[in-house]
């Protein structure tokens, strides 16, 4: 069993620091609500620090999971920092949705530092990091990914180191792709079904056992035809996400027109007061 600091105990990083607890790993968290980590330790056990610096002292793994490129950075770097605290040695594994540019900016400093770096975000949402069942996809050096790998198993059904440093935000960045437009094409369907005066439910129940059949159509199409977003992977999360993929789109030549265009209807839908909302509120626009 490992040292490890968990850095950041939102909707993911909650239970997946409680997944490693649970394996046996000796853990230390640090949020910078202090009161969610002392609710952490209550729940789980193991302890909390005030500082990144002091969570990560003689660590084997420190893993983090925040909410954007500056927050990344806020705990990793700077004399309270998370680089600062960690021994020669160690591994940082971040489980963050961020650009590749701060995944390369970040090994850069690690790798200065005799630390390790895996850039690891995760897709499968709350419910996949409440249920350990996670997909996560690495960027990173060989040997550091295979220490990471089985520390991450705590929490993921599926891990796979897919290239350099970077490799697994533009992973990443494919899946959120991949998402938007499956979101609009399912919401358009629903509201054609609606429209033509069928039965959503039957006609969902027919086509999921087709090619049309989806993740989002299998969980999200009952939610979507009753018209409940008040759960899931929030808008304003989807929007942050989708502004990586289009400025990693700027910068490599990749067309991504459909992905600009939901990205515009997911606007809409923070301007009717859905920023909180579901990702599948796509359909209340229509």
């Amino acid at each position: 069993m490992s040292r490890i600091a968990f850095l950041g105990l939102g909707v993911m990083g909650f239970p997946m620091a409680g997944h490693l607890k649970r394996a046996g790993h000796d853990v230390v968290v640090y949020n910078r609500t202090q009161a969610v980590a002392a609710r952490w330790v209550e729940e789980f056990g193991g302890s909390s620090a005030p500082t990144p610096r002091t969570a990560s002292s003689e660590r084997d793994f420190v893993l983090s999971c925040v909410g954007n490129d500056d927050d990344l950075r806020s705990i990793a770097l700077g004399a309270d920092g998370a680089f600062a605290g960690m021994r020669a040695g160690a591994v940082f594994i971040d489980h963050t949705t961020a650009s590749a540019t701060v995944a390369r900016e970040l090994g850069a400093a690690a790798k200065g530092r005799d630390l390790g770096f895996v850039d690891a975000p995760v897709s499968g949402g709350q419910a996949g990091a409440q249920n350990g069942r996670l997909t996560v996809m690495c960027g990173g050096g060989e040997q550091d990914y295979r220490l990471s790998e089985p520390v991450i198993a705590a929490y993921a059904r599926s891990c796979r180191l897919m290239g350099p440093i970077g490799a697994g935000q533009l992973t990443k960045m494919v899946n959120q792709i991949c998402i938007a437009g499956l979101v609009q094409a399912l919401s358009e369907g629903l509201r054609f079904a609606e429209a033509a005066g069928l039965d959503a439910m039957n006609v969902v129940e027919v086509i999921s056992k087709g090619a049309a059949q989806s993740w989002q159509m299998d969980n999200r199409h009952k939610t979507m035809i009753e018209r409940r977003f008040d759960f899931g992977f929030a808008v304003d999360w989807m929007r942050k996400d989708l502004a990586i993929c289009l400025d990693e789109a700027r910068r490599n030549g990749a067309a991504l027109p459909v992905t600009a265009l939901v990205d515009q209807f997911y606007g809409d839908i923070q301007a009717k007061g859905g920023a909180r909302w579901d990702t599948s509120s796509l359909i209340a626009r229509l």
